[in-house]
């Protein structure tokens, strides 16, 4: 997914961040691709003026609080941010890599291997906010970013403290992304804990394995009902069989039948030692196979290569049109008319929504191979990077200030020449 051009509406910067393009919206608000003086490239959520009231400013503040708590190489890490300026921002850590749900639609499914290697990063990571007695609440895989350096966790808009009963929410509303929301989210029990987000990664590592999620409807009430019902059981068709008993377990109705988020880890680490590999080395594999042709994953999958016999480094080519954005997506309310992501996206139920159609899959890409980054080298193999679609050379990133800025202008004046006003 690449950015789109700044609208003349949008402003040219904000919190001395220099915004370049849009990178998506919501119901809230709009993230853009934005770059700090001194050249940091970095996602910055401004809140739609059309929506800023005392409420409002009072979420977005909690998330800030919230992102300045949690930390971890899996967390896309806070820059700035002002919830009392008239328009609230935020400045997170740029990720360049598309999001899970993106991947899975446009590539298939990960091999289990790869999902393994998913499981044990996530849950690690998650591991480290629940230690900060934080839940995310809404983990979905729109919310995982798959970036150079491994996948990364996005989006606290709706993180809570995991003792609090406490709620921003009006009475008899439930927050959240129904298909995967454990049950007693679904329910409106209070106060939640872990256990909510160990099912919620099941969901997701069973949509990066299978491609679909537990429960799918055309009625978002039929939904709910599906996922609070105890006699309707999750849906695994596809998942590979040595996945079934892990996320059987982490899907459980019961919130005290799922495993621990540190035995998640561990099951997923024993499920890779036994073939063979080191969860580092698969973790390297994961990242080298989020960029590289689908059809080159046999050589990720060969006999495991000393790590002592790790090749001269190679130069890095970047490619823009597949380094997608951070995409980062704010709380949206139902009944928006914004465009459905690969999950229902976040809402708050307080009436029925248009069900959510599913992206058609994106056309294949070249398979012309460019260079390979050093760190999937050091696992021995020789895997291209994902090509550029159109087979032309990749383009530069965003990440020099003067050539940035040159873009930032170069797309507004685009807009500028197509707009009808």
């Amino acid at each position: 997914m690449q950015t789109t051009p700044l609208s003349p509406e949008d402003p040219a910067q904000i919190g001395g961040f220099e915004l370049l393009g849009r990178i998506g919206q919501g119901g809230m608000g709009q993230v853009y691709l934005g770059e700090s003086p001194g050249g940091e490239p970095a996602a910055v959520k401004i809140i739609k003026p059309s929506v800023v009231d005392s409420t409002t400013r009072l979420r977005f503040a909690q998330e800030i609080e919230i992102l300045k708590t949690v930390w971890g190489a899996r967390i896309a890490q806070l820059l700035d941010a002002d919830a009392d300026a008239e328009q609230p921002w935020l400045a997170t850590e740029y990720v360049e890599g598309p999001d899970l749900g993106k991947h899975v639609v446009t590539h298939g499914p990960l091999p289990a291997l790869l999902v393994l290697s998913l499981g044990a990063t996530l849950a690690e990571g998650l591991g480290y906010v629940h230690k900060q007695g934080l839940l995310h609440r809404d983990l979905k895989p729109a919310n995982i970013l798959l970036g150079p350096n491994g996948p990364k966790i996005i989006d606290f808009g709706l993180a809570v403290f995991a003792e609090s009963s406490a709620s921003l929410t009006a009475a008899n509303t439930v927050v959240g992304t129904p298909s995967c929301m454990p049950p007693e989210q679904a329910n409106g029990v209070k106060p939640l804990t872990s256990a909510v987000d160990v099912y919620a990664l099941g969901t997701v590592l069973l949509f990066a394995a299978t491609g679909h999620l537990p429960y799918h409807a055309n009625n978002i009430h039929v939904l709910f009902h599906m996922v609070t019902d105890p006699a309707t059981v999750p849906d695994l068709t596809g998942a590979p069989p040595e996945l079934l008993p892990l996320l059987t377990a982490m899907l459980s109705h019961d919130a005290q039948d799922r495993p621990t988020i540190t035995e998640v880890v561990q099951q997923c680490r024993g499920l890779v030692e036994v073939q063979g590999l080191k969860l580092a080395q698969a973790r390297r594999r994961l990242t080298t196979y989020t960029a590289a042709p689908p059809q080159d994953f046999p050589t990720l999958l060969s006999v495991p290569v000393s790590e002592d016999t790790t090749p001269p480094p190679v130069p890095v080519v970047s490619d823009s049109a597949t380094t997608p954005v951070h995409a980062e997506q704010p709380t949206e309310p139902v009944g928006t008319d914004e465009p459905a992501s690969d999950t229902q996206p976040t809402m708050f139920l307080a009436a029925p929504q248009r069900a959510p159609q599913p992206e058609p899959p994106a056309q294949p890409a070249s398979t012309t191979p460019v260079p390979q980054s050093t760190e999937d080298q050091q696992d021995g193999q020789n895997v291209p990077r994902r090509p550029h679609p159109s087979g032309r050379p990749p383009a530069r990133s965003l990440r020099h200030s003067a050539q940035a800025r040159r873009t930032a202008q170069q797309l507004r004046e685009a807009y500028a020449a197509r707009a009808a006003f």
